[in-house]
Order: C-alpha cells, then structure tokens, then sequence
C-alpha cells in the first residue's frame, strides 16, 4: 500500500507540480487549497505526512499546524518562503518536523519527506535512554530526571535523543542538524543553540545540574555526572 500525503498548498500549480513527482515516487496525495479545507482533511482522513504552506488564504499554515498537533503526530513539513532564524524556529516550536524554503528543488523535497518518515519509524521503537537521573522512554514519548516529567516539544525530545544516542562523544552542530532537523545544513547553525538552550533552560537550569556540555568550536556532549 503506498504512503498517503496531504498537500495543503494555495498555489494550484506547486501543488500541482508537487503532486505529480509525488505520484511517480510511488506516493498517493490528495490537496488542498486553503487552510480551512486542508485541516479538515487532516483532522479526518488517515494521511502518513503533511506539507503545509505557511502562506495560506482562510486558515494561516501556522494556525492549521497547531490545530494539527492537537490531535495527531503526523509528520509535517512546512513549505515556506521565510528564510529566517525565528520564522524557522517558530514553526519547529509549533510542532513542525521540517521545514523547506520556497523555491526548492524536488530531490531536496523528496529527501526530507523520505528522512521525516524515517524519523518516525524510528521513534516508535521502544528504547530508553539514560544519564545520570535523566531517563528518556522512546516508546512513551517522555523524559523524566529523578522521577520528576520533563515537558518538551517534539524538536527538544528529538535533539536530547540524538545527544544521548552518542552519550560522552562531541557531536557538532552540523551533525545535530542533519540527524536531528533531517537534512545537509550548509548555512547559519544558530538554530541549534537555540535549541540548547531551550533543553538547558528545562534540564540543566531547572535541576541544578550540568547535563548538556559545549565543547567550543566543536559542538555539544552529554556526559555522565
């Protein structure tokens, strides 16, 4: 059975387009137009991944995407024109998977669906993951330190896992972007300094330890305290 993809795009000749490569990669796709339509269609039919437009008329992509996430994990990648650091941010933080900057070329299209869905299967295997007093439960979908629930988005959960996954070696940021975002990032890396800081400010901060190492001019370890 061939893997259904939503694509909610208002400009009928890109989802157009898209469609097309889709169908000869061997994937079933339904659109959308509009940002109404395209949630509705994600909140009742069974769809394996979503690309959505930032830029959509009668729902905002953003919005469609939190509406999403209220009730699925479907792997979403967001078709954007923004190129910035907090546009990039913002959608990851609201849930996103990916996100790939308008215009693109298909390949790169076609890799990051092939990662997402990758990515996924991965997290569903059971495995747990630990430091210290911290304990990550991939099959649960939860972190916890002492016994204590740590609460993080999809992008911290998926970052701490890698960090962990390669527990006492220096992983560079380059790597973190590949493994963890999904794709070869040959440009401004911030993206996950910020992330760190957002896992430091919930783990480290918060419990009063030292988790999450940077090795200057490297990248970041998490060590064993």
């Amino acid at each position: 059975m061939s893997l259904k993809i939503l694509i909610i795009e208002d400009e009928e000749k890109i989802a157009r387009f898209i469609e097309l490569e889709l169908g000869y990669e061997g994937y079933s796709t339904t659109k959308a137009f509009d940002g109404r339509t395209g949630l509705e269609l994600a909140e009742t039919g069974e769809f394996d991944l979503i690309l959505l437009d930032v830029m959509l008329p009668k729902m905002s992509g953003m919005e469609v995407l939190r509406r999403i996430r209220r009730v699925s994990s479907v792997p979403v990648i967001l078709l954007t024109a923004r190129d910035s650091v907090i546009d990039k941010v913002s959608g990851l933080d609201s849930g996103a998977n990916d996100y790939i900057t308008k215009p693109f070329a298909i390949e790169e299209l076609l890799a990051r669906i092939r990662n997402a869905l990758r990515l996924v299967n991965r997290s569903e295997q059971s495995e747990i993951l630990s430091a210290g007093g911290l304990q990550l439960d991939t099959s649960r979908h939860t972190v916890n330190y002492m016994d204590t629930a740590i609460d993080l988005t999809k992008r911290e959960f998926d970052l701490l896992y890698f960090l962990l996954k390669n527990k006492d070696l220096v992983v560079s940021r380059e790597t973190l972007l590949e493994n963890v975002w999904g794709y070869d990032y040959a440009g401004d890396t911030n993206v996950v300094d910020v992330y760190i800081r957002f896992l430091r400010g919930k783990i480290d901060e918060v419990f009063g330890i030292k988790l999450i190492h940077t090795v200057r001019g490297v990248g970041y370890v998490i060590k064993d305290e």
